[in-house]
C-alpha cells in the first residue's frame, strides 16, 4: 500500500540563484536527499513556476515550486512481533539493542525473522522508508547498539553522517593472543576471492580503517576496545584476523584455540561459545533535527560477559 502523497509549495531562494535546481531543491526540502529530489524532477513531479524541466536546470531565484512527494513503499518485507530492545526513540530515531543471533535484514535464505521484519511490525511507517530506515548493519552474530532512521530527513541525514565519518560506533571484542598494544589497521577489505560469503583484505578492496587499544590482558587473550572509522562488511573480524588475533567463537576468520594449561571450565566455555565475541556497545551521531549530540552505551550481553570471567579466571588459576 502507496503512502499519502503530499504536495509542497514553496519558492526558489534568491541566494540559490546560479545553482542546479536538483541541488536547490536540496537545499529547500532537506526531509528528502538530493537523489531522490532528482529522480521526482525526472518523473515530472516538480513544477517550476508550471514547467517540467531537468535536475541540471540553472535557478534563478524567486521561482514557484511545486513538488508532488510520491512516497512510495520502499520495503517489500512483512511485519511481525518480535521483541525489540528499544533504548530510545522519538519521531527521528530508534535506538535498537540488538541481540546475537538476529539478522538486520532479509536475505537469500532468511526471508523473514529479523530485525527489519520487527521494526515494521513496531512502526508500520517505515515502510516508506529505504531499508526500513536501517542506515547500518550488524553482522547476526554480533550485539549491540543500532540507530534507525525513522524519518526521510533522520534517513538522509544519518546517511550523510555515516559517509562524513562522523557517526562514532565503538566495540568491544575479545580475541585470541596477548596484545602488547593498541593501534591502527589500515587495509582495504573486498569480497573473498574464493569464498563468497567472506570478506578479505585485498588491495583492490575499498578503505576500511579500525582503531583498537587493550582494555584488559589476559594470559592467551587480551580485551580489546575498537572504533570504526570506516564501515565495511565484517571489518572488525577480517582487521582482527589479519594482525594474528582473530575475535573468539568467530569461526569464519579463525578458529577454535585452546590455551595450553587451559582449566577445565575454560576449555567448556570456549567450546560453547558458538559466536564471535564481538558486541557494539556505545553509539553517538548528531540528531538529525535538533542537531544535539546524542550517546549511547549498553552493556555487553550475558553470554560474552560469562565467557570473560571464565577467561579472567584461568589467567589468575
Amino acid at each position: 500500500m502507496n503512502q499519502p502523497q503530499p504536495t509542497l509549495n514553496a519558492s526558489i531562494p534568491v541566494e540559490s540563484a546560479g545553482r542546479r535546481l536538483d541541488a536547490a531543491l536540496a537545499d529547500l526540502f532537506p526531509d528528502f536527499s538530493r537523489s531522490r529530489l532528482s529522480a521526482w524532477i525526472k518523473a515530472g513531479d516538480v513544477l517550476l513556476d508550471g514547467e517540467q524541466v531537468v535536475p541540471r536546470h540553472i535557478v534563478h531565484g524567486g521561482e514557484a515550486v511545486v513538488l508532488n512527494a510520491r512516497m512510495q513503499r520502499e520495503v517489500s518485507a512483512a511485519p511481525e512481533a518480535i521483541e525489540l530492545d528499544i533504548r530510545y526513540e522519538d519521531e527521528d530515531v530508534i535506538v535498537v539493542n540488538k541481540p546475537a543471533g538476529l539478522i538486520v535484514h532479509p536475505g537469500a535464505g532468511n526471508p523473514d525473522g529479523t530485525l527489519q521484519n520487527a521494526l515494521l511490525h513496531h512502526e508500520p511507517g517505515l515502510v516508506g522508508i529505504p531499508r526500513a530506515g536501517l542506515v547500518h548493519r550488524l553482522d547476526k552474530n554480533t550485539s549491540g547498539l543500532m540507530v534507525v532512521a525513522r524519518s526521510l530527513r533522520a534517513h538522509t541525514s544519518l546517511v550523510e553522517q555515516l559517509s562524513a565519518r562522523s557517526v562514532h560506533r565503538q566495540y568491544e571484542a575479545l580475541v585470541y593472543g596477548p596484545m602488547v598494544s593498541g593501534g591502527r589497521i589500515d587495509k582495504p577489505i573486498g569480497r573473498h576471492p574464493v569464498d563468497r560469503l567472506k570478506q578479505a583484505v585485498r588491495e583492490d578492496g575499498r578503505e576500511a580503517v579500525t582503531h583498537y587499544r587493550v582494555r584488559e590482558r589476559f594470559r592467551a587473550m587480551t580485551l580489546v576496545e575498537c572504533r570504526l572509522e570506516t564501515g565495511r562488511t565484517h571489518q572488525i573480524r577480517v582487521h582482527l584476523a589479519s594482525i594474528r588475533h582473530p575475535i573468539v567463537g568467530d569461526l569464519s576468520y579463525g578458529n577454535l584455540r585452546l590455551p595450553k594449561a587451559a582449566t577445565a571450565e575454560l576449555i567448556e566455555a570456549l567450546r560453547g561459545f558458538r559466536r564471535q565475541a564481538l558486541h557494539a556497545e556505545r553509539l553517538e551521531f548528531t540528531h538529525p533535527a535538533s542537531g544535539e549530540s546524542l550517546a549511547f552505551d549498553v552493556a555487553r550481553p550475558a553470554d560474552m560477559t560469562a565467557l570473560i570471567e571464565t577467561v579472567r579466571a584461568d589467567s589468575q588459576a
